[in-house]
């Protein structure tokens, strides 16, 4: 698989460098580059790239502000000399980190990493033989990996670097060491929503929904935030018998 690259970097020896570790790896190709982030914004956009090598310390707009710009399908690999940003990279759509100076061994075991992604989404959008079991994911929890049914999740609830599962029937919670964007990411987008910051829900296990907003759900009330209440209220609307107005 080929994957189509743009280099986003205020540096312009930083943009050679990438550019050249872009042209040794075989399988990525190099769309675009640029030093200005607010034009880099417009082309990402009307391109829509695979990937994004992106700066994080820019003029008038930083890389991580840039990311939240980004489409989500365009995932980004973030290149800085500050690791303090690591963590937060990991929040947006981030693959990978690689800290200045890069060397072209590391460079090219996240480039790898976005092939792997990537073959991963394609084989996943292809058409599924029908399934006699349940759906399943492996949660990482009490130092093993534990297989949960998607049927069995009610919500997941972010808790700081940490996220709790809530499950059906009285089964334990299960907390794993996870940001909230990663298991979004995890979860089929159709029967999982975010709803809120801490909270993704089952939709299929909503109970009632409020006027104000208010899901109830496993003996839990939940608030739709206002960055998801957009998203939530049209899901809701397309499976309501009475008209919103």
């Amino acid at each position: 698989m080929n994957l189509r690259c743009i280099v986003v970097d205020d540096e312009p020896l930083a943009v050679k460098m990438l550019e050249n570790f872009i042209s040794r790896t075989p399988f990525l190709t190099l769309e675009a580059s640029f030093t200005d982030p607010v034009q880099a914004l417009s082309e990402i956009r009307s391109r829509q790239p695979h990937l994004v090598f992106l700066d994080i310390q820019m003029p008038d707009l930083s890389g991580m502000e840039l990311s939240r710009m980004i489409p989500p399908q365009t995932r980004i690999i973030f290149t800085t000399a500050f690791k303090q940003y690591a963590f937060e990279s990991y929040e947006v759509s981030a693959l990978d980190f690689l800290l200045k100076p890069i060397r072209y061994q590391k460079f090219l075991e996240a480039a790898e990493k976005a092939r792997q992604w990537f073959s991963l989404q394609e084989a996943a959008s292809a058409p599924a033989a029908p399934q006699q079991e349940p759906e399943t994911v492996f949660i990482k929890a009490d130092g093993i990996l534990q297989k949960v049914a998607l049927d069995d999740i009610v919500c997941l609830e972010g808790m700081k670097d940490y996220v709790r599962i809530i499950r059906t029937d009285g089964q334990p919670p299960l907390l794993t060491h996870l940001t909230m964007k990663a298991a979004e990411d995890l979860l089929p987008p159709g029967r999982f929503m975010r709803v809120h910051r801490s909270y993704i829900i089952a939709l299929d296990k909503i109970a009632s929904v409020s006027v104000t907003g208010d899901i109830s759900i496993g003996g839990m009330l939940i608030h739709v935030s206002d960055a998801c209440r957009e998203a939530f209220d049209a899901w809701l609307n397309a499976r309501s018998l009475i008209s919103s107005k």
